[in-house]
């Protein structure tokens, strides 16, 4: 006995609202890892990085950290870079990342933003470390490189300005140079201003209804277009 033809609409709905983030994944670290040839440079910083931390893995020109597919460090030094990969910000967990020997002529504001956890940034002499020289506590000239060291929190006060936030948010660091403010519990919505818990039975209730509706139909054309045909 063949299935009811309405079973498909909630394997719809699930393909529609929750997508394949293994793979995404995966596809993105082949593209990140293995966009510039040969290996990681053993004088590069992220080599010497990686070989110093526990559990740490090579792979193409980053650094793993081993069975969790999570890029711990980057050598891009030496990849005749005009511009940053379009997929670069998808490894925000980097704790360095080295850009010399490049032909880099500028690094766009929002570059590193959600760096949050990048500590050494090795670049090429002419550019700046990424929000300025205050936002790291080392910067030095090795060569023809600059060598940006320890990233400061722009919310602590410590670069000379505070960042303010509406009542109700936290400031938190996004990144060299950049900050977010995030709502604190029972705030939320814009500018934090709403109170109590967020309608999340609402929210989804709402999305997979539209979603549901849309797909019948959707399928309801195509099954009366072919019909026709």
């Amino acid at each position: 006995m063949a299935a009811p033809s309405w079973l498909w609409v909630p394997q719809l709905l699930l393909y529609l609202v929750v997508p394949s983030s293994v793979g995404f994944l995966v596809e993105t670290l082949e593209q990140v890892c293995g966009c510039c040839a040969g290996p990681m440079r053993n004088e590069s910083a992220a080599a010497v990085f990686c070989g110093s931390r526990v559990g740490a893995v090579q792979r193409g020109r980053c650094c793993l950290e081993r069975d969790k597919k999570i890029v711990l460090g980057l050598d891009y030094g030496n990849c005749s870079l005009h511009q940053l990969y379009s997929s670069f910000q998808e490894m925000n967990t980097a704790f360095v990342i080295d850009l010399t020997d490049n032909p880099l002529e500028s690094l766009p504001e929002d570059s590193f933003r959600g760096f949050t956890q990048l500590q050494t940034l090795a670049l090429p002499q002419k550019l700046d470390c990424p929000g300025g020289s205050e936002v790291w506590k080392n910067v030095t000239i090795q060569g023809n490189n600059r060598i940006c060291q320890d990233q400061r929190s722009s919310c602590n006060g410590s670069l000379g300005l505070v960042w303010v936030c509406p009542e109700g948010s936290l400031c938190t660091s996004d990144g060299p140079g950049l900050s977010q403010c995030l709502c604190v519990d029972p705030y939320h919505g814009y500018k934090c201003l709403r109170q109590g818990n967020f309608p999340y039975l609402l929210f989804f209730g709402t999305l997979g209804t539209i979603t549901v509706t849309l797909s019948t139909f959707l399928w309801i054309t195509q099954r009366h277009k072919a019909k026709t045909i």
